[in-house]
């Protein structure tokens, strides 16, 4: 585990955990939520399954931390990354450097072609 301090909308900092157990990244903040990332390694993949960030802490980079650990995990243990929830597709969207990470076909795919599959991902999470 970790202590951070990213930087917030207001301009404060505040100061979390992040950590990370066989099956979740997660952040625990001050007023006692926790943002987090599900995932499961099978094989050579790391499945990005779910992440959620509690309203009071969303549009600060929060979940973007939590994918950034992933990847660093991924790297560790030398596997690659299949992005299931729509944040993450939404991640290696905006992070073009990040896709080589990415277990084909997603590292191949061009940006409508992700662009896509995130509308896809994030249309069946609505529907659950």
């Amino acid at each position: 585990m970790s202590s951070v301090s990213p930087g917030s909308t207001s301009g404060e900092q505040e100061s979390i955990t992040l950590g990370y157990t066989s099956d979740v990244i997660y952040i625990k903040f001050g007023d006692g939520s926790k943002a987090y990332l599900t995932y499961k390694i099978d094989g050579d993949k790391m499945y990005l399954i779910e992440t959620y960030t509690p309203p009071q802490h969303r549009g600060r980079g929060y979940a973007k931390l939590l994918v950034d650990k992933a990847i660093e995990i991924a790297s560790m243990k030398g596997v690659e990354i299949v992005p299931i929830c729509s944040y993450s597709v939404y991640y290696f969207l905006k992070n073009k450097d990040k896709r080589v990470i990415l277990a084909e076909p997603y590292r191949s795919m061009s940006d409508q072609e992700l662009e896509n599959y995130y509308k896809a991902r994030l249309e069946a999470e609505r529907s659950k």
